[in-house]
């Protein structure tokens, strides 16, 4: 079952074309990844599920109601951490977590001081003295103390240390084993890697590749050092076959994913003594992508 759907969302600021018509989905249970690079739409997208924006066409429905009319029924049931927090100066911490969760209607005193500790969080200082890392910390020990059935998370570990990302990923793998539905958006390749179950790549306003890890994983490459007992010749023939590199310790080149059992069969021949294979990750794919090709006038699209 969807919580939130999207269906051609097109949002134009004058002439300029910010999101052009996306689709994107997330079920009851699922971490879904929006990953793009500042700039591709991400936030703007977001304000609009949380209904501070509206959309110029298309149709974003969250919990079956509408993103713009129903915007204060739906953030009942939603909690949104932004990539950058602005606090009260002049309350607290710990104040200000209060506030946020009274205002999600739900109030868990042991889930709160959980998270404070977890998150390392001295909640008695003043707002005015947080650093980046500290602010991010009160918007998150917010968010996962409210009873939501859908996460909105912005660039959520924007100036945290790795510790505390750590922590942070444990908490979404918790909100999942819940039957919690998460919407991560994020430039960091390894956060969405480890936690989402779909990821929707935006690239200059649109949807460019959308699918579970397995079935992007199919569109990149695995990063093959080989060492043979006589030199490998004909690999140049086989398909599939980008970078190869003949060095002191082998021969490394990158195998698209189909092909990767005829060229194991292929270098089996010629006896191999060490084989190294590094998995495609995300980034390879998002970075295929981003390379770009370039047009006659020299522009990247």
């Amino acid at each position: 079952m969807s919580l939130l759907k999207v269906t051609d969302l097109t949002k134009k600021f004058g002439k300029f074309t910010a999101l052009d018509r996306i689709n994107l989905e997330v079920d009851k249970g699922e971490i879904v990844g929006f990953i793009g690079p500042n700039g591709a739409g991400k936030s703007t997208a977001i304000r609009i599920l949380l209904g501070i924006l509206k959309a110029t066409d298309g149709d974003v429905k969250i919990f079956d109601k509408d993103a713009w009319r129903d915007a204060v029924a739906i953030h009942k049931s939603i909690a949104y951490v932004p990539g950058d927090v602005n606090l009260w100066p002049n309350l607290t911490g710990g104040e200000v977590i209060d506030l946020f969760v009274k205002l999600n209607g739900t109030v868990n005193n042991a889930k709160r001081e959980e998270l404070i500790k977890k998150f390392d969080l001295d909640p008695s200082k003043k707002c005015r003295t947080y650093s980046k890392g500290n602010r991010q910390k009160v918007a998150l020990v917010a968010a996962f103390s409210s009873e939501a059935d859908l996460y909105i998370l912005d660039e959520p570990t924007s100036g945290l240390d790795p510790l505390m990302e750590k922590v942070f990923q444990e908490c979404v793998m918790e909100l999942k084993s819940q039957g919690k539905s998460v919407l991560l958006s994020s430039h960091i390749l390894s956060e969405v890697e480890k936690l989402c179950d779909r990821v929707s790549i935006i690239r200059q306003g649109k949807i460019i590749e959308s699918g579970s890890l397995s079935e992007l994983r199919h569109l990149t490459r695995t990063q093959m050092l080989v060492d043979t007992k006589q030199p490998i010749t004909g690999l140049n023939e086989l398909e599939g076959m980008h970078e190869i590199e003949e060095g002191e310790h082998g021969v490394s080149f990158q195998v698209e994913t189909a092909q990767i059992d005829p060229v194991i069969k292929h270098i089996s021949q010629f006896g191999i003594i060490k084989i190294e294979s590094a998995p495609p990750t995300l980034e390879d794919l998002f970075m295929r992508h981003y390379e770009g090709k370039e047009t006659e006038g020299g522009e990247v699209h």
